[in-house]
């Protein structure tokens, strides 16, 4: 695995993400569908890679590939088409073989907290097994 070009550690545990519900995942009243804040927590996630200056893509190339493994959501209220939400992804725990990470769906313009989550991924290798998760994927000390 090269991992020579990427950060010695990572450093941002949170990230905000805007979201605007496009038609496509609503139902014919305007409500964002259930099946859609998992599609968003992944945003989450990429944004929160991406600001610790890293890509899937290239953690893929370098041999790091994460799966899902386990994802809990709770709906508090409906999110609607066309409306400005904010996403709070954070991780929680990193261990050797998993990173965790919680997720907090806001509407913008007030605040209300529309859903909340969890994942838990798993650090695979191209044969799809656990292995260990690279160095520099843990949190700076």
């Amino acid at each position: 695995m090269s991992t020579e070009h990427f950060p010695q550690n990572v450093t941002v545990d949170s990230n905000t993400t805007q979201i605007v519900p496009r038609y496509v995942e609503t139902d014919q009243g305007g409500v964002v569908h259930h099946t859609v804040y998992p599609i968003y927590f992944e945003v989450g996630r990429t944004e929160l890679l991406r600001d610790n200056g890293l890509a899937y893509s290239e953690l893929e190339k370098a041999g790091v590939f994460f799966v899902v493994s386990d994802m809990t959501v709770k709906y508090r209220r409906p999110a609607f088409y066309d409306e400005k939400l904010l996403l709070i992804t954070t991780c929680t725990k990193t261990t050797n073989a998993r990173v965790e990470h919680h997720y907090e769906l806001k509407r913008a313009e007030t605040g209300v907290t529309l859903a909340e989550g969890t994942t838990t991924l798993a650090c695979i290798d191209k044969q799809g097994k656990v292995c260990r998760m690279p160095e520099f994927m843990f949190p700076e000390d």
